[in-house]
């Protein structure tokens, strides 16, 4: 660590671009860049949330902040954004006067159809054109992908 000006810095190494997980988050990355979806107009931030709230059903925008990595003003945003759209609806908390829960309209489940319809339709396309021995290799993967989008962050050694 370097000390300068009250500031502490960490200088970090360049990552190898032969790491297999150097390579995995950027293929990821530019992939997911390529396939997002388009078509009702709405932005990746709102697809993301409005999936998140599909996907798990009622929750406090509290909560889908967290789920999303995202500040509170942020998701405030998002929110006031997806129900204006008709693609969520609140309901106050029985529990609590000040807080609500959102929960995804069908408007907004027939969007998420759409967006994961249209990425799934771009991917296909990308992998239709890789040699067969190479969407087997993809195939494969994807049981041990899909656990490592499920686990926890792992917490980085001091």
């Amino acid at each position: 660590m370097t000390r300068t000006d009250q500031t502490t810095t960490t200088t970090l190494p360049m990552p190898d671009d032969h790491d297999i997980a150097t390579r995995l988050a950027v293929a990821i990355g530019r992939i997911n860049r390529r396939i997002r979806p388009t078509r009702d107009g709405i932005s990746h931030g709102l697809v993301s949330a409005l999936g998140s709230v599909v996907r798990v059903g009622e929750i406090r925008p509290g909560d889908l902040a967290r789920m999303e990595a995202v500040a509170a003003p942020t998701m405030t945003r998002i929110v006031a954004d997806l129900e204006a759209r008709g693609l969520v609806t609140r309901r106050p908390d029985p529990t609590d006067g000040r807080a609500f829960f959102i929960a995804p309209t069908d408007a907004g489940i027939d969007v998420m159809r759409r967006a994961r319809f249209e990425r799934a339709e771009r991917l296909a396309a990308f992998l239709g054109g890789l040699p067969q021995e190479q969407q087997d290799a993809v195939a494969a993967a994807i049981d041990g992908l899909e656990q490592v989008a499920q686990a926890k962050p792992a917490v980085p050694a001091a």
